[in-house]
């Protein structure tokens, strides 16, 4: 479905303490009982890209008009999406439900080789959108995540992994298309199902934003 404009009736802040709390209760999609951020260490902290590794080795033309288009429509109601001190539950004209906002959030993983890298988790979309328009993003760091359960797919290696990044046309990837890549055959077992401590991420503002 090719982006449409969409209106931002109301945005609803909720602290950082909240936003702390919620996180801690994230499920696992297949497994809800298993919390991997509960006794993890986390931050909101304003990071450089230069720190940032993507595990999305795409994103959709759409889906950075609809953050850009985020971008716009929240900063008319006096928020900018790169810089939260909390989450925001959003009401979108047209919409049945409302949608909350998070931070980027960002996972700290030490690979096979030693090396520690900050692994965005979610917000490809918002981040690469930042990225473009030479922002400084505020992400939500977590650390010390449980060494069975990171983040299901591996940050893109080399000096330059967001220039490494391909813009795909529409909003659809290609047959045969490598998103990313993964850390085990049955991959969906690393997922975190955000859904079960917020409403609807990932909802009407769409595109992976």
């Amino acid at each position: 479905m090719a982006f449409e404009p969409f209106t931002i009736l109301r945005a609803e802040p909720h602290g950082r303490q909240e936003l702390l709390e919620r996180i801690r209760r994230v499920g696992m999609l297949l497994d809800p009982e298993r919390k991997p951020y509960l006794e993890a260490d986390i931050a909101l902290r304003s990071m450089p890209y230069s720190e940032i590794r993507p595990a999305q080795r795409y994103v959709l033309s759409d889906g950075l008009l609809k953050a850009r288009h985020l971008d716009w429509e929240l900063k008319r109601l006096g928020f900018d999406m790169l810089a939260l001190d909390g989450y925001l539950t959003l009401t979108v004209e047209g919409a049945d439900e409302a949608v909350d906002l998070l931070p980027p959030v960002v996972e700290r993983l030490t690979e096979a080789d030693g090396s520690r890298n900050n692994v965005l988790n979610d917000g490809m979309h918002r981040l690469y959108a930042g990225w473009l328009s030479w922002r400084t993003p505020k992400v939500l760091l977590v650390r010390n995540v449980p060494a069975d359960a990171p983040y299901y797919a591996y940050p893109i290696p080399g000096p330059a992994p967001w220039e490494s990044v391909t813009v795909i046309e529409g909003d659809r990837v290609p047959d045969g298309f490598i998103k990313k890549w993964h850390r085990l055959r049955d991959n969906k077992r690393l997922y975190r199902n955000f859904n079960s401590a917020f409403s609807n991420v990932g909802g009407p503002r769409g595109g992976g934003a």
